[in-house]
């Protein structure tokens, strides 16, 4: 089950909203006025490592910033805060304050993070403010249409705004919590297991351990898991198909040894066909959005022209399927990976509302 792919590039290109794109999000409520963009934040004046409790570095920097600018960059990023909560309705940020913004220097995007909190109570909470990019753009859409969790995101001014997704990182739950008695290790094999077809479906790549977070809750007797990605830099950029799996990073053996110990043959097949029908129960009720996004997709160029000859190549290798060979660009291999995938899922639902429907009639 294990074949670690090819690492993913050190550095991404960063492709621009192209005006279809920008259109659809304007149509969608995507595309706000923000108060604040990305570069606005750039202008540090110092920085300072942020270290976790263990004393490690976190990759993460307290940004710091002239006085002259900080009640602007101060209130831009509370009505941000508002826009994301509240479609904003500032009359909750008086008692509002900004606790930290955070800069990270590791990866692609180089996010801010911020943590706003509420005077009143000390309860806090974070978002992120990032770089604009096509792929980003996609990936968070394609998330909020086809998996089980909405997303709130916002662009504007060449940037973009992401809520928080909470979770334990999936490499923090590997070490703290994998091998407590509490952990319900069958569940959570079955959660990998429909997490790694989320991925594939959609071509979201790069889903390593720390790209994705674990969310567990009591349920009568023990417990559920659902398995996030927090991370879309890599939406169909990559030319390698198992870069599309997150069952061949080696930082995810854990998973996958939970799921070749507890799960069989039957079980994947079984949890892999329920995941396809649910993302083809998605694509039904929102088909008419989804295929606006998969359209003006298939036209955009968000990766090389190497990485869509490689993908092309292992995608039609792997379904045995020359249509493959006929795609142009990454949203063409998107928009056949999803037909592939999920057509006879979608056979199925159509038959069953028809019925449905002659019944009700």
């Amino acid at each position: 089950m294990m074949q670690e792919p090819d690492k993913p590039s050190k550095k991404k290109f960063f492709y621009p909203v192209n005006k279809s794109l920008r259109n659809y999000l304007k149509l969608n409520g995507r595309e706000v006025n923000l108060p604040l963009s990305y570069n606005d934040l750039l202008n540090i004046t110092y920085s300072i490592p942020l270290k976790d409790k263990n004393g490690q570095d976190t990759l993460w920097e307290k940004a710091l910033y002239d006085m002259r600018d900080w009640e602007y960059i101060k209130q831009g990023l509370i009505n941000l805060y508002a826009l994301l909560k509240t479609e904003g309705d500032y009359t909750f940020t008086k008692h509002l304050d900004v606790a930290r913004i955070d800069y990270c220097t590791f990866g692609n995007s180089n996010p801010f993070r911020i943590r706003i909190v509420n005077r009143f109570n000390d309860n806090y909470d974070h978002y992120y403010i990032k770089k604009e990019d096509a792929s980003r753009v996609y990936g968070l859409e394609l998330e909020h249409l086809l998996s089980p969790n909405a997303l709130t995101f916002f662009t504007g001014k060449n940037t973009l705004v992401e809520e928080h997704i909470p979770g334990l990182p999936g490499d923090i739950f590997i070490k703290d919590y994998l091998e407590r008695p509490e952990t319900n290790k069958i569940r959570l094999a079955k959660e990998f297991v429909k997490f790694n077809e989320r991925c594939f479906v959609r071509l979201l790549g790069d889903m390593r351990s720390y790209n994705f977070v674990v969310n567990f809750t009591p349920d009568i007797e023990d417990y559920q898991y659902r398995i996030r990605a927090i991370d879309f830099d890599q939406q169909s950029y990559e030319g390698r198909k198992n870069m599309y799996l997150p069952q061949f990073f080696k930082e995810n053996l854990p998973y996958v040894e939970l799921t070749l110990k507890y799960l069989n043959k039957d079980s994947i097949e079984q949890y892999q066909a329920e995941e396809r029908t649910l993302i083809a129960y998605r694509m039904a009720s929102s088909r008419y959005r989804i295929k606006d996004l998969l359209d003006i997709m298939a036209l955009d160029v968000i990766s090389t022209d190497e990485k869509v000859d490689q993908l092309r190549k292992e995608l039609y290798e792997h379904f045995d399927a020359k249509i493959f060979l006929r795609c142009r660009t990454m949203g063409d291999l998107v928009k056949q990976t999803m037909r592939y995938s999920l057509k006879p899922h979608l056979s199925r639902i159509q038959r069953n509302l028809g019925k449905l429907t002659d019944k009700t009639i």
